[in-house]
């Protein structure tokens, strides 16, 4: 179970030593996290919900993830306004993912999205999943047109 700051200084203060489990979550949302297992891996993502616990279906620490499945394709200034258009597009995917194949990173991305479209249940319809990755697809769009966060949108170098 988790505890809040004040739960913890009680049982500190009783017991002398921290609780069980009351390590700080690595795993939040806005989080940025590479994606180590399944077709996405190696690609990054961002946490757009967790559940550290598990919960209904999935006894197991899981988080719902938004990330880059083809990243924007570099450009350069002897290219047109139209080309240039064209190589900043990119195909995001979203999916739940068990946490241990999420490596967290140290950057965080704040991607403000929709609750309604984006939870578990939504995504599993095929419809709604594609209105959320045309959603997400724009944000995301304008999030790497703004400049920040580079690191995020170019591919993984090892």
């Amino acid at each position: 179970t988790m505890h809040n700051d004040n739960d913890l200084m009680k049982i500190k203060q009783k017991t002398g030593k921290p609780p069980k489990n009351s390590m700080g979550r690595i795993i939040k949302p806005g989080k940025i996290v590479l994606v180590l297992n399944g077709r996405n891996a190696g690609r990054k993502a961002v946490i757009i919900s967790n559940q550290d616990e598990g919960a209904g279906d999935r006894q197991y620490g899981h988080a719902l993830v938004v990330g880059i499945e083809r990243n924007p394709k570099p450009i350069t200034k002897s290219m047109g306004k139209k080309k240039q258009n064209k190589r900043n597009k990119l195909k995001p995917f979203v999916k739940v993912y068990n946490c241990n194949h999420l490596m967290p990173t140290r950057y965080v991305l704040d991607l403000p999205v929709d609750k309604e479209i984006f939870n578990k249940n939504a995504i599993k319809d095929p419809a709604q999943k594609r209105k959320a990755l045309a959603a997400v697809k724009t944000k995301l769009e304008e999030k790497y047109k703004t400049g920040k966060t580079r690191w995020f949108f170019q591919k993984l170098r090892i």
